[in-house]
């Protein structure tokens, strides 16, 4: 049904092997590096999460002793936002997920 409509944009934009820089990885089309930096957003976005939810934890923690309602405001937004941000990337997974079983290509897991 959907096959019709389909265009596979590796086989339509296609780049010139004699561009590549030496040394540095080559890609056979846009949506193999698209692929690559995808995979990588996500542990990045992980990492920034973790990061996030221990400084909100620590300011929390910190702001207890001495009764600084702004320092625990402050931990409460950063704590908020880490999770919001990681909705936001889990929901963009698994659309990515839909996208791949409605069209059939592999966006996270291309085959080169």
């Amino acid at each position: 049904m959907f096959s019709l409509l389909a265009v596979n944009i590796g086989d339509q934009l296609m780049l010139e092997p004699s561009l590549a820089i030496t040394g540095a990885p080559q890609f056979a089309s846009p949506g193999a590096l698209i692929s690559i930096i995808l995979k990588n957003v996500y542990v990045l976005a992980g990492i920034m999460l973790f990061v996030l939810l221990i400084v909100g934890g620590i300011s929390i923690i910190s702001s207890a002793g001495g009764g600084d309602a702004k320092k625990t405001a402050q931990g409460q937004k950063a704590i908020t936002s880490a999770l919001i941000g990681f909705l936001i990337i889990f929901a963009s997974y698994w659309i990515i997920q839909i996208i791949q079983y409605i069209t059939g290509l592999e966006i996270l897991n291309p085959t080169f």
